[in-house]
């Protein structure tokens, strides 16, 4: 898969912090001390800024087959990773803010050559989707969110080696949807995904702690403290 523009790397999802190994050490008291927080509303009862009831419903059954619940880890529905791309849209990646969108543009480029839609995100989203949605309907007889599991794969490995029939100009509506997913999962929880830090609790990832002074050198040992958000919340 080949980056996206304007994109930022693993490092740009997370912010050092000013807190060092002294508080972080403090980190058991600090959680017992903290009000707990409202949940937030179940996705269901989500206020959407972007997507409308028919993409919502697609982008969560999608989101669901991309990192599916049942294993050992959190899936994305678990992480909220549905409002991450409702959010991200809405926003200055959606709108394609700052890439450079003057053209010319050549859609039937290669690949290789980069991207190159006239579309911004937002925009590939909201006319590739029931696009596929049809082809769905024509080659598995339901729209995507009311397939079975295994078929809904199918779809997807179809919409993935470019077999649905997409516009060139939307040619890039699986690389979007499969990135911002990953996203979505691994971000910090402020984005509106990975929610309570899941997807970092698995993976022993811990979050934006601000220094790691006393542990070079401990490569096979387990890190001992639960991860910690850009606004200093502690799973």
């Amino acid at each position: 898969m080949r980056d996206m523009p304007g994109r930022p790397s693993r490092r740009g999802f997370l912010k050092g912090t000013a807190a060092g190994v002294a508080i972080a050490s403090l980190a058991g008291s600090a959680n017992a001390q903290a009000p707990r927080k409202e949940p937030p509303p179940p996705l269901d009862q989500y206020e959407r800024v972007y997507f409308n009831e028919a993409e919502w419903a697609f982008v969560m059954a999608a989101c669901d087959r991309l990192i599916p619940a049942g294993g050992n880890g959190p899936g994305a529905i678990d992480c909220r990773v549905p409002v991450f791309i409702d959010r991200q849209l809405a926003g200055d990646f959606g709108k394609a803010a700052t890439w450079y969108m003057q053209g010319p543009f050549d859609p039937a480029a290669n690949p290789t050559l980069g991207f190159q839609s006239p579309l911004t995100p937002a925009e590939i989203y909201r006319q590739a989707i029931p696009v596929f949605q049809d082809w769905c309907n024509q080659t598995h007889g339901d729209s995507f969110e009311n397939l079975e599991a295994a078929t809904q794969d199918a779809a997807l490995t179809s919409l993935q080696k470019g077999e649905v029939g997409l516009a060139p100009e939307l040619r890039d509506f699986f690389q979007f949807l499969l990135a911002n997913t990953k996203e979505g999962y691994f971000a910090d929880p402020s984005y509106g995904g990975n929610h309570d830090m899941q997807a970092w609790v698995y993976i022993g990832f811990p979050g934006a702690r601000g220094a790691f002074t006393s542990w070079p050198g401990r490569e096979n040992a387990q890190y001992p403290l639960g991860p910690v958000a850009i606004n200093g919340d502690r799973a």
